[in-house]
């Protein structure tokens, strides 16, 4: 009973790897970026291709902190203020004069526990996910104004070089937040398909009671998969806060709906139990490109809701078309 519980999630992350989401969304990628090309050039310019993989990379690297939550059953839409959170910290603690090596760390800790206060609720008091991450998605911009006092931070100290660097800068050519991306998809992607942890996290969103039986720590696998979504969503606070070289508490505002959407665009299943690495990211640069896309062609940027929102409902109609002839 262990042996198939736990060897049905991966078995199905596999087929799904090799098999469809992730590429029909690649496919979309390319008409839509053929499209948007025929009416304007400017898309295909090698600079608006690689603003739109860097633009991306923000949403992409949060996508694969939610992916486990949604594998798990699980949701976050307080990721956004995870992130305002973290970037004002991190602006506090560089004018205060902490060194920018502890700095982000500490950073990296306070989202962490971030995401393990959200898990710890959801799982040991049995609350609802979606009614517990409003919750904190309401405390976290309060307390990012609090602590910041409405100031925006621009000047962060003798370390200010080296945060641009870190979140601006370029490395052989690329963005360095691109090479951020690829890491974390390739540690998430480990994490998921060779671990226990993965195993577990599949198991618990395919069948939770059935976990249980199994012996599987169901709380602490789902504290667990918040934890690593608000650590994600600091490592984004550090790069995006780097780029923008300023942060204010309105920063990340918004982000968890974009973020949702690329996860579930790229094939986590809201239900729990399906999604990859890859899907999440590829689900965020289409989000991106739809953006930018709207934006060269001139369209009304007030429509780029209605689009993520068709490819929304589109991407969960296919997966409930694919569940249907499983």
């Amino acid at each position: 009973m262990n042996i198939d519980l736990l060897a049905a999630p991966e078995q199905s992350f596999v087929r799904r790897l090799g098999g469809t989401q992730e590429a029909w969304i690649a496919l979309a990628i390319v008409a839509l970026g053929i499209a948007v090309s025929l009416v304007s050039p400017k898309f295909a310019t090698s600079g608006n291709l690689l603003n739109v993989l860097q633009n991306a990379c923000f949403i992409g690297i949060m996508a694969l902190g939610m992916t486990p939550v949604i594998v798990s059953g699980g949701i976050d839409i307080s990721v956004g203020s995870i992130l305002g959170l973290c970037g004002i910290t991190l602006g506090i603690l560089l004018v205060a004069g902490w060194p920018l090596p502890i700095a982000i760390p500490a950073v990296l800790a306070l989202g962490a526990l971030c995401g393990t206060f959200n898990g710890a609720i959801i799982a040991y008091l049995k609350l609802p996910p979606f009614v517990v991450t409003l919750a904190t998605l309401s405390m976290g911009r309060s307390l990012a104004l609090v602590v910041s006092q409405n100031t925006v931070f621009y000047d962060f100290g003798p370390w200010s070089a080296a945060l641009l660097a870190i979140g601006g800068g370029k490395t052989l050519g690329l963005p360095n937040v691109i090479y951020a991306l690829a890491a974390g998809i390739l540690v998430l992607h480990f994490l998921l398909t060779m671990t226990r942890w993965g195993r577990y996290v599949f198991a618990v969103g395919g069948n939770e009671d059935a976990a249980r039986l199994c012996g599987i720590p169901v709380e602490l696998v789902k504290v667990s998969t918040y934890a690593f979504s608000g650590l994600m969503a600091a490592v984004t606070a550090v790069f995006l806060v780097g780029w923008l070289g300023a942060v204010t508490n309105a920063i990340g505002t918004g982000y968890e709906l974009q973020v949702i959407a690329a996860t579930v665009i790229g094939g986590a299943s809201l239900v729990g139990g399906f999604g990859t690495a890859i899907g999440a990211a590829i689900g965020a640069v289409l989000v991106e490109v739809i953006r930018n896309s709207l934006l060269i062609a001139g369209v009304n940027p007030f429509w780029q809701g209605f689009f993520v929102g068709s490819f929304i409902l589109g991407a969960v109609l296919l997966e409930r078309i694919r569940s249907s002839r499983r």
